[in-house]
């Protein structure tokens, strides 16, 4: 299954670049064709890099790495917010402070800061030990520091990747994330750089349902990753720190939809070893169980399933078998 269709790329606006003097020559090899003086995104080159983003994504994450969502420009705060805290990731969606990456200690100190003030009961004057204008300056401090620090106050250390709604605004983290060696997985719009960018997406970074799409798609792949990380653990030693809810939903919904593959193909017949004969066994149930209304076929599909079991091989739908027929036999006629 594809991780993105062409039809929801042309549904969300995917293909649509900037106008044809706002443009930058880098980007001419993924730019297909020019409409109204506007350049259209060649979609089959988007489905590709999505796909190889997809991968680096996931490989990145079932590895034990983070990825940090980055997306200040008011059409993908709503979504960076959303999608990264969906699957666990840190985000930056209001504004990238200097030095978020190549200061990271200092910006870890600043982290403090804010989790200290948070324990304070805003409410109680007395108990507080602090005046009613200490209190106001200090939940000022407080609401700053959660407008620009929220969304990485479980950031531990650098990130592993970071993905970047728009080169050009957020052109101080691509900075960062280069002097780091970091990889940067953005969306290229046709006015950007595809040099700054090491798992670039060409598409549309000013509309909503846009940025929305591929940040979706993005979390997606956070998503698998994560669900191959704790396969990984709990089919070798046990996970140092217990999942969190979202994370056993993730891998609850995953093992599901594992467990009703199976169950939706039939058994075959024919084997020797043990799981052959529980599946003969299954076979002859499923036999047994066939209605009288059943046409001749799937009777005689329910009963071949009986011949592995030679015990078995009488009390198999043999007094079933002629009925099925007999009701039908009027029917057709």
């Amino acid at each position: 299954m594809p991780v993105v269709t062409m039809r929801q790329l042309l549904d969300s606006g995917v293909h649509f670049g900037h106008q044809t003097r706002r443009w930058n020559p880098k980007m001419k090899r993924f730019i297909f064709t020019e409409r109204n003086g506007i350049y259209i995104i060649d979609l089959q080159q988007s489905l590709s890099y999505i796909d190889r983003a997809f991968e680096f994504v996931k490989e990145t994450v079932a590895h034990g790495g983070t990825i940090l969502f980055v997306g200040t420009k008011k059409q993908g705060q709503e979504a960076i917010a959303e999608q990264a805290t969906r699957v666990g990731m840190p985000y930056v969606n209001h504004r990238w402070l200097g030095g978020m990456l190549t200061n990271f200690a200092t910006v870890s100190k600043r982290v403090q800061r804010m989790k200290e003030l948070e324990e304070i009961d805003f409410e109680d004057v007395a108990g507080s030990g602090h005046t009613k204008k200490e209190l106001l300056l200090l939940q000022r401090e407080l609401t700053k520091l959660e407008s620009n620090l929220g969304g990485i106050r479980n950031m531990t250390r650098t990130p592993s990747a970071v993905w970047i709604v728009d080169t050009k605004k957020e052109h101080l983290a691509v900075d960062e994330a280069q002097k780091l060696g970091i990889p940067v997985v953005a969306i290229l719009d046709t006015n950007c750089d595809p040099d700054e960018v090491t798992y670039p997406i060409p598409g549309n970074d000013d509309a909503i349902r846009s940025v929305n799409l591929l940040t979706r798609v993005v979390a997606d792949a956070v998503a698998e990753g994560l669900i191959a990380r704790n396969q990984g653990k709990s089919g070798g030693q046990a996970a140092e720190e217990p999942m969190a809810e979202w994370e056993r939903e993730l891998l609850e919904q995953h093992q599901a939809e594992q467990a009703a593959a199976p169950e939706a193909g039939p058994a075959t017949g024919g084997m020797s070893s043990p799981q052959g004969e529980q599946a003969a066994q299954a076979d002859v149930e499923a036999a047994q169980d066939v209605p009288a209304s059943a046409d001749a076929s799937e009777v005689a599909e329910a009963a071949e399933g009986t011949e592995a079991p030679a015990a078995e091989a009488p009390e198999a739908p043999a007094a079933e078998a002629p009925e099925a027929p007999a009701a039908e036999a009027p029917e057709a006629k």
